[in-house]
């Protein structure tokens, strides 16, 4: 049945203007998203089915172009639109950052870093520059590969930061496997960089490790 014979309140569009988005179910959100369904399933059944295909509404947002436009319903112009929302959402926690405080709202900070990070299928090795009110200065992704005493090098996050004018800096870098379980390699890179920046009295406010669904702050941990 098309949504537009449902009732009006069972509508997904009418529904989230009249109690809000937390109150939609994945499928109905990504409804109003593809807003049109296809031959035999509405937009609804299309999202359900889509969430069920990929595994998930993640998996989904994450897929490749290739099996996403090579999808039924979906196309070129579809992923073009979901990497547009993807990236909305990222620049909009950015943009909260450099409004407020990042060590005030440790959570924001974490979970910014999470969705720039725990998707890739590789380690990243990224730095938030912070300003003297510890306000985002600039993101930035300075390594990729492996993360141990080879592949981050001090001295171009020294240089990066000195560049920036930046005060402090908050460490961050992810694990592919979706533990965030730090390892000896990550200690040990941590207290180099601890050295090379306190040398220019660049403070490093933490060290986060970005897991599949959590992470681990070196600061909660005592580790700096």
């Amino acid at each position: 049945m098309s949504i537009h014979h449902w009732p009006e309140a069972e509508r997904p569009r009418e529904k989230l203007l009249s109690t809000g988005p937390q109150a939609l179910s994945d499928a109905e959100l990504l409804a109003i998203f593809l807003r049109t369904g296809t031959r035999g399933q509405n937009a609804v059944e299309l999202a359900r089915n889509l969430i069920h295909d990929f595994g998930g509404l993640r998996q989904l947002m994450q897929a490749d172009r290739h099996r996403l436009c090579a999808t039924r319903g979906l196309g070129p112009a579809k992923y073009a639109q979901l990497q547009a929302v993807l990236e909305l959402a990222k620049r909009h926690l950015g943009e909260a950052l450099q409004r407020g405080d990042a060590l005030k709202n440790p959570e924001l900070t974490k979970s910014y870093l999470s969705a720039r990070l725990r998707d890739y299928d590789y380690e990243v090795f990224a730095c938030l520059f912070l300003d003297v009110r510890h306000r985002l200065i600039s993101y930035e992704e300075l390594f990729r590969g492996t993360i141990d005493g080879a592949s981050v090098h001090p001295r171009e996050v020294v240089r990066r930061a000195l560049e920036h004018n930046a005060a402090a800096v908050v460490l961050a870098h992810n694990h592919p496997s979706g533990v965030a379980e730090p390892s000896d390699a990550d200690r040990r890179i941590t207290r180099r960089l601890q050295d090379a920046l306190g040398l220019m009295d660049i403070r490093i406010v933490d060290h986060l490790v970005i897991g599949d669904r959590t992470s681990v702050s070196f600061a909660e941990r005592g580790w700096l």
